[in-house]
């Protein structure tokens, strides 16, 4: 628990240190959500990922996309890794817990960056049962920000971005599509815009033209994803891309409430 603790001491922290940057007169501001803009960034995430606006941290199911098991708040995956981070960190925390008999597989798998899912039989009923234990939800919300949102920050730091609705694309991004040299991951796509419109906000281009350029080529690489067992999963989830653009259409770059998004079947009015 003391563990918890600390690392929920560091996040705050590193969160206190975001809200600092920027406040120098000699200095570009940069975006960092507000408490109640971080609540619907992730509200927003949560329907992309889960089609609820409540953070379903027991989800577990085998899409067939070549990542292996999808699971939690995030859509932690099997063959990437940031599945055994989660399992791995909570066995520190619960030894014994109903997943820590996985880790050995999950680290072959990780290291392969496999999606076979055998030797993790029942892993999405033992993932269901972890999830009533507030521990395993902390630290699904740790990894989270440690992998993706604060990547994101970074990005947009360096990008010189201002607008709430460009750092939520890009922490969007970074879940759904990694922070690593993936041809499509966001580093990827930041490079791809940035050449577009010849620049970043940081540089003097507008960041109205530099974010439609990157939300058009999300949307370009969720259609033809460069990885074929990826491909058609990505395909059928380029509603995300579309509810970011239609945002964007509306003027909303400041994610002002209430938002109402359809990514796929469902209509959400956010926050709730």
């Amino acid at each position: 628990m003391r563990q918890i603790v600390l690392c929920a001491c560091l996040i705050a922290g590193l969160l206190a240190c975001d809200s600092d940057k920027g406040t120098d007169d000699n200095e570009p501001s940069t975006v960092v959500f507000t408490e109640e803009q971080r609540v619907l960034a992730d509200q927003i995430i949560s329907v992309f990922e889960n089609n609820t606006p409540e953070i379903d941290y027991g989800y577990a199911e085998n899409l067939n996309d070549g990542r292996g098991i999808t699971a939690g708040r995030a859509g932690f995956t099997s063959a990437t890794g940031d599945m055994l981070l989660v399992v791995d960190r909570y066995t520190q925390l619960v030894p014994g817990n109903p997943l820590s008999g996985y880790l050995p597989r999950l680290r072959e798998l990780a290291a392969g960056e496999s999606g076979s899912v055998e030797g993790l039989e029942n892993l999405e009923a033992a993932w269901q049962t972890a999830a009533e234990d507030s521990i395993f939800r902390e630290v699904q919300d740790g990894v989270v920000d440690e992998e993706y949102y604060f990547p994101a920050v970074e990005h947009a730091e360096d990008l010189g971005l201002s607008y709430p609705l460009s750092l939520l694309n890009l922490y969007d991004t970074c879940i759904q599509h990694g922070d690593g040299d993936d041809p499509d991951g966001l580093p990827a796509i930041i490079g791809r815009a940035t050449a577009q419109v010849s620049g970043t906000p940081a540089d003097g281009i507008d960041e109205s033209d530099w974010l439609q350029a990157f939300m058009n080529i999300r949307r370009s690489v969720l259609l033809n994803a460069t990885d074929p067992e990826t491909r058609e999963e990505w395909a059928e989830s380029v509603g995300r891309a579309d509810a970011l653009i239609a945002i964007f259409e509306s003027g909303n770059v400041g994610l002002e409430p209430p938002i109402t998004i359809a990514p796929f079947d469902s209509t959400f009015t956010l926050p709730q």
